[in-house]
């Protein structure tokens, strides 16, 4: 498969739980990051070239809890290293200002280091 990225993903040092906006279905974990797209790790096969309304649990503080709310275009779906689950290859889109700034946030927080 060609690699088109044009930034580095950035796996994170704990995963964060990802859900259908609406629906409230937990769809997995984000498990590396760009400013330009996510792999999400879940225990199903996820629909390719679907557009899914997204949120992603950033911070849980007792019994408030906060999202960030985006879009994301699934590309591909494969099984995983880990055969018990399926990873699949979201590009970001329509992302606003506030949005990009926390994700960049997260990235600088919780992304390894010396990626």
């Amino acid at each position: 498969m060609l690699e088109k990225r044009k930034q580095s993903r950035r796996h994170l040092i704990y995963y964060l739980a990802v859900i259908e906006q609406g629906t409230d279905i937990s769809i997995g974990f984000v498990v590396d990051v760009t400013k330009q797209g996510i792999m999400i790790m879940s225990s199903m096969p996820l629909a390719v070239n679907k557009t899914y309304h997204l949120k992603m649990l950033v911070n849980e503080d007792g019994a408030e809890k906060k999202y960030l709310y985006f879009d994301a275009s699934s590309k591909w779906c494969r099984k995983s290293p880990n055969s018990d689950f399926y990873d699949t290859g979201f590009e970001l889109i329509n992302l606003d200002s506030s949005v990009f700034k926390e994700l960049d946030a997260i990235i600088d927080e919780l992304g390894f280091k010396g990626q």
